[in-house]
Formats: C-alpha cells, sequence, structure tokens
C-alpha cells in the first residue's frame, strides 16, 4: 500500500519532519511533536514509508517426496 491515494496524514511521513526518536518528530513548521500529529502542511514522502515485512513462507504442507525426482 505504499502509493495508496487516501494516506494518513501523519508527521511520520512528513516532508517537513525528521525523527527524533520512535514517538516524537522534530518539525520545520512547527517544532517539536508526536509522530502521529498532524497539521495543514503535511506534504507526503513516500521515502519515508516502510514497507510491511512479508511473512515466512510455511513448507509444512510439502513433503520430502515433492521434492524428489
Amino acid at each position: 500500500m505504499l502509493f495508496r491515494k487516501k494516506m494518513p496524514r501523519y508527521c511520520v511521513y512528513c516532508v517537513h519532519a525528521g525523527k527524533l526518536n520512535d514517538h516524537e518528530m522534530i518539525c520545520r513548521k512547527k517544532g517539536v511533536v508526536a509522530a502521529a500529529d498532524q497539521c495543514r502542511r503535511f506534504r507526503y514522502d513516500p521515502l519515508k514509508r516502510v514497507p510491511v515485512r512479508p511473512r515466512p513462507q510455511s513448507f509444512d504442507k510439502f513433503t520430502r517426496q515433492d521434492f524428489t525426482l
């Protein structure tokens, strides 16, 4: 969901914000704000979005017989 039309307008994904720690951001416009904060100057930066890691594949349903010739 990297390029959704309706992105959540959180400071974590904003061009104007930089990361201080996991819960706080430093904004060029507002100063220190919460990561879940939002304002009208929000501009989306796709490079700040971290994609969700895919779940590892489960090979339990296969047997050794499936992999022999």
